[in-house]
């Protein structure tokens, strides 16, 4: 009797996602979901695909991303489903769409920004956007503190009271009520820097209620990172919740080789906490540009200007003698503006990425002019680059931090793995092939070695090109499947 199904992959190496030996099988997709793995030489589908020589894995987990408005301007996703990516998180650094309705948000709001984005008074009905215009990814929001801060604060630049305290909680309570899967914080930047200790864990205060975690840019990853990875934990443990540090990195001359101290720091904090982390495969960073950063860096490009747009791309000591300014002056007469920073070491990042418990996250800005190739190459270097050219990890391993391990971190239920029950995102790659094409001075270039991605059942990419399928869904704290969108 044969097996009927309405997706069926044939001759496929199939990873896991929970680290486990690759193993020869058919997948069998049926509602949206993996019905059968094993041999199915009886089995008859719809659509059939011949996976021979490749490698089936579950799709690709983001774990942080700034994809909160390209969502819903370029549902398409190509950035991340043409580089294998099914599930994005986003609302990271602090900064989430809602709840916040504001035409001009300070920096770095911006950066998702285009002057109608911060437009929901509350969060249940940004989530109700996204269902209701489905992309082709799935998406898992987080609640961001800064966007907090901008919505209910008359001036940032200090403490808030006890009555914005209150009405933040209140309105991360109302997030995480809808759906938010956690807190993000970004005291890194100047709208959240003057926030104390005390203020971020009476605003969380409700992610326990919830199951939600604590996801943070920290204040400094130079001099003061391990004071910051100490506070960092400090709240993880007095709100009793899962603590996510941001793309963990060591930035600056002096602190090169200092991951060697702070992922012993994290795997000390790991015995007594849930501590985990997230990192993109890069020596170079990106986000706004900021004068104290100059001295840190040996190269800075500029990704987009508002009052100079024509410099995008080009470098900062460039750009400055052209306006005949120092590069101080320059960051100054660009601002608002982005930048790519080179002011890491290629040990740590090796270093970070081997460590047991980081997830990958690209990081990447979509909405720069001439943004950093992360976005577009993050896990296809992972899995080319360090993965087989390198040999970093087994590719068993690299699949498990892109899937398993951050589908279990942030509580993404049905994903993540490959096994009977589960949703049907998978990604189809070569192996041998794949790797990435985006570079600094053509940043928007898809991966190579990527044949089809599937989001609940559905492909989304094949062979190089978008299908134009938008089945992706909302993935709700503590939902099992997710919303299914309404669209």
């Amino acid at each position: 009797m044969s097996l009927h199904y309405d997706l069926l992959i044939r001759n496929a190496l199939i990873v896991d996602g929970a680290r486990r030996p690759r193993y020869a099988g058919d997948i069998g997709v049926r509602a949206g979901r993996i019905a059968d793995i094993g041999l199915l030489a009886e089995g008859r589908a719809e659509l059939e695909i011949d996976a021979r020589g490749k490698i089936a894995a579950p799709g690709f987990i983001d774990a942080h991303t700034h994809d909160d408005r390209l969502l819903s301007s370029d549902p398409a996703m190509a950035p991340k489903v043409s580089q294998g990516v099914t599930s994005v998180i986003i609302g990271n650094c602090g900064i989430s769409l809602a709840p916040l309705v504001d035409a001009a948000p300070p920096p770095p709001l911006d950066l998702i920004d285009d002057g109608k984005a911060y437009r929901f008074p509350d969060f249940a009905s940004f989530l109700e956007e996204l269902e209701s215009r489905p992309a082709a990814a799935n998406a898992a929001c987080l609640v961001g503190h800064t966007t907090l801060r901008v919505a209910t604060m008359s001036r940032l630049d200090r403490a808030a009271t006890p009555a914005e305290t209150a009405r933040m909680q209140a309105l991360a309570r109302e997030a995480l009520a809808a759906g938010a899967v956690g807190l993000s914080t970004g005291t890194y930047y100047p709208p959240a820097a003057h926030a104390t200790t005390e203020e971020i864990i009476a605003v969380a205060r409700p992610l326990k209620d919830y199951g939600g975690r604590y996801v943070t840019h920290m204040r400094d990853e130079g001099d003061r990172v391990v004071e910051s990875m100490e506070e960092t934990f400090r709240i993880g443990r007095e709100l009793g919740v899962p603590v996510v540090i941001s793309h963990h990195k060591v930035v600056g001359p002096r602190n090169h080789g200092r991951s060697a101290q702070t992922l012993a720091l994290l795997a000390q904090a790991g015995a007594r906490q849930s501590v985990c982390l997230d990192c993109y495969p890069y020596t170079a960073s990106s986000t706004i540009l900021r004068a104290e950063r100059t001295a840190l860096s040996s190269r800075i490009l500029i990704t987009w200007s508002k009052p100079h747009p024509q410099f995008a791309g080009m470098e900062l000591a460039q750009a400055a003698a052209k306006l005949g300014l120092s590069q101080e002056q320059a960051v100054a007469a660009l601002s608002p503006a982005g930048a790519i920073y080179f002011s890491m070491d290629e040990g740590d990042v090796q270093r970070i990425l081997r460590f047991d418990e980081t997830m990958i996250g690209s990081d990447g800005l979509p909405h720069d002019a001439k943004p950093h190739p992360r976005l577009w190459g993050t896990f296809a270097r992972v899995l080319g680059h360090y993965c087989r050219d390198l040999g970093l990890f087994p590719l068993e391993t690299a699949i498990h931090k892109m899937t398993g391990l951050t589908a279990r971190n942030f509580g993404l239920k049905g994903r993540g793995l490959l096994q009977p029950g589960y949703w049907a995102d998978i990604t189809i790659f070569d192996a041998g092939e794949i790797g990435d094409a985006a570079s600094f001075d053509a940043p928007t270039q898809a991966a190579r070695g990527i044949d089809w991605v599937i989001v609940n059942g559905v492909p989304v990419w094949r062979k190089g090109e978008s299908t134009g399928a938008r089945p992706g869904r909302v993935l709700r704290a503590g939902a099992v499947a997710g919303r299914a969108a309404s669209g």
